[in-house]
């Protein structure tokens, strides 16, 4: 007489929950890990943590005797340029802080060979993105702290009082961050080597921010490049941000004269679950077999 054996549903919970909570713990120490190596890295603090900071200080300081943005025809009113250059700041710490730094990071893991010497250890691939994701939220958080803090202190800009206003910056950062965060995985496959990452990777994200609000007031560029800027998710985090920071009357300048908030989340939400489907086609954990 043969005997079957049966896994009954309670062990097989069970063991489901002590894997999710080891990857879980897993990840939590990788973030530890990776954001110790984020700041060990000069190159990275330059061009990703401190960048939008020192280009909001050079705008502020380099246009502020143009007067105040927005100003009325005898020259009062509006707000100063460091107020007027704060929210698309924010926007392209945003995207440094994921699409740049984990696009350029991955691709030189794999072209160094660390994500095939991590395939052959029991990390599971979820802890290794927890770590990444997680990363990318701590040091942009930090990041704007620090571009707030440089905004009021150094330039006087006065932050909003509505809490309306801080609920619409909660909403927007989290999907700007993790829209971004997951385009820089998406993004990472492109580099050939780990040499070519910053050449292949940061001209477009420069042409981005140029093109989407951040450097060149948004209402000024001919329409034909406002709609190409429309594609990307830069452009509606920028916008997004500008609905935060800045006085309501500048919704008037914006495409369709409103922030149009409901736009800024459907696009970013079409473009994380298309970086979401990238990443699940081209993603490759390289095991030691391979």
């Amino acid at each position: 007489m043969s005997t079957a054996t049966h896994t009954s549903p309670a062990l097989s919970a069970s063991a489901a929950a002590f894997g999710m909570g080891r990857t879980v713990r897993l990840g939590l120490s990788r973030i530890g890990y990776e954001t110790k190596i984020y700041f060990r890295q000069t190159d990275t603090l330059f061009f990703t943590f401190l960048f939008p900071v020192i280009m909001l200080t050079i705008f502020s300081v380099a246009f502020q005797g143009m007067g105040n943005v927005g100003a009325n025809p005898d020259g009062t009113g509006g707000i100063s340029q460091a107020a007027a250059y704060l929210p698309g700041m924010i926007a392209a710490g945003i995207l440094l802080s994921g699409v740049q730094n984990l696009g350029v990071d991955i691709a030189a893991e794999r072209s160094d060979g660390t994500l095939k010497r991590l395939g052959g250890t029991p990390l599971p691939v979820l802890s290794y993105f927890f770590g990444k994701m997680g990363q990318v939220f701590a040091t942009s958080i930090l990041q704007i702290a620090l571009l707030l803090l440089v905004a009021v202190v150094a330039f006087g800009v006065s932050l909003p009082t509505d809490p309306a206003k801080w609920m619409t910056f909660a909403w927007v950062y989290l999907l700007g961050i993790a829209t971004s965060a997951i385009l820089g995985i998406a993004i990472s496959r492109l580099p050939r080597t780990g040499k070519s990452a910053t050449a292949v990777i940061i001209p477009p994200v420069l042409i981005l921010q140029f093109i989407s609000g951040v450097y060149l007031q948004f209402s000024l560029l001919p329409n034909w490049l406002q709609t190409v800027a429309s594609i990307f998710p830069l452009k509606w985090i920028a916008q997004g941000m500008r609905s935060v920071f800045l006085p309501e009357t500048f919704a008037s300048v914006e495409p369709g004269g409103s922030w149009n908030l409901g736009a800024v989340a459907i696009a970013l939400l079409i473009w994380l679950v298309a970086g979401l489907v990238i990443c699940r086609v081209t993603f490759r954990w390289i095991r030691k077999d391979s």
